[in-house]
């Protein structure tokens, strides 16, 4: 078979996508199990009858959510003419807990994780039972101070290691963060905590949340939690709290990251 990609002009888009994690075993592909990428790729390449391998803004783990992301693609240059019909077929071919937004062409270079400029977290709470929160929330049996909470989430903006909540034997380069916000907010009957940086590492919201907890319960005092960042070490910070109540929420890209209209 003559490989077209081989002779053809070559285009990238970008596509603006929101899933629910619930069914899947995270964004990237796996060997034995499914996950959100590998029913993209098929989808994509149904529709434009060639292989296409989609290179997302970031991973998600096993069962969280992303009501905003961004992946990029390359194809044949004229195979969409019509971006707003081809998302609509698109959809038609996805299952319903995954939903394409949008579809762009960019520059060739642009590249969906490494032009993201930062990335925001939700993580909620609720406070009762509740049957319809039960795969986007977790459910606590215990009270929490918000406001120890909120001051424990503010010694994060003092540091930029945080390998105390990385999970372990990653294949990062540096353990480094720059976080721009970290804040928690209570309603009558649920907290959600915020959090944007330039980049996460493996694991690092879940561990920053259930680190977070203890001290919301009064097991952990502020400077027991900065000894936790300062140390370096994960086995100090506490347990990663279950990933069905994250959502990967906004993903910034720069504004020389246009849309290419020609």
């Amino acid at each position: 078979m003559v490989n077209i990609k081989s002779y053809r002009l070559m285009a990238r888009f970008f596509i603006r996508l929101s899933y629910k994690g619930s069914k899947y075993h995270g964004w990237q592909i796996q060997p034995n199990a499914i996950s959100v990428q590998e029913i993209l790729n098929k989808a994509l390449s149904t529709i434009l009858r060639e292989e296409i391998n989609v290179v997302g803004c970031g991973r998600t783990d096993a069962g969280v959510h992303a009501s905003d992301f961004y992946a990029h693609f390359d194809m044949v240059q004229e195979a969409i003419n019509d971006t707003e019909k081809f998302c609509f077929k698109l959809n038609r071919l996805l299952p319903r807990d995954i939903a394409a937004k949008r579809i762009f062409k960019v520059h060739p270079e642009a590249h969906a994780r490494f032009d993201a400029i930062s990335r925001t977290y939700h993580y909620f709470i609720t406070k009762e039972k509740n049957p319809f929160r039960i795969e986007t929330h977790w459910q606590i049996p215990f009270e929490l101070e918000g406001h120890k909470m909120n001051e424990a989430a503010k010694i994060l903006f003092e540091y930029q290691d945080f390998t105390s909540f990385s999970k372990l034997h990653t294949d990062v380069k540096t353990n480094n963060c720059k976080i721009y916000l970290a804040a928690w907010e209570e309603t009558a009957d649920e907290f959600i905590f915020t959090i944007k940086a330039d980049r996460f590492l493996r694991n690092m919201v879940r561990a920053i949340v259930g680190t977070l907890i203890e001290v919301g319960r009064g097991k952990l005092d502020l400077d027991g939690f900065r000894k936790i960042i300062e140390s370096k070490n994960r086995s100090n910070a506490g347990s990663s709290v279950p990933g069905h109540a994250l959502f990967l929420s906004a993903i910034e890209y720069p504004e020389t990251l246009k849309e290419v209209t020609t």
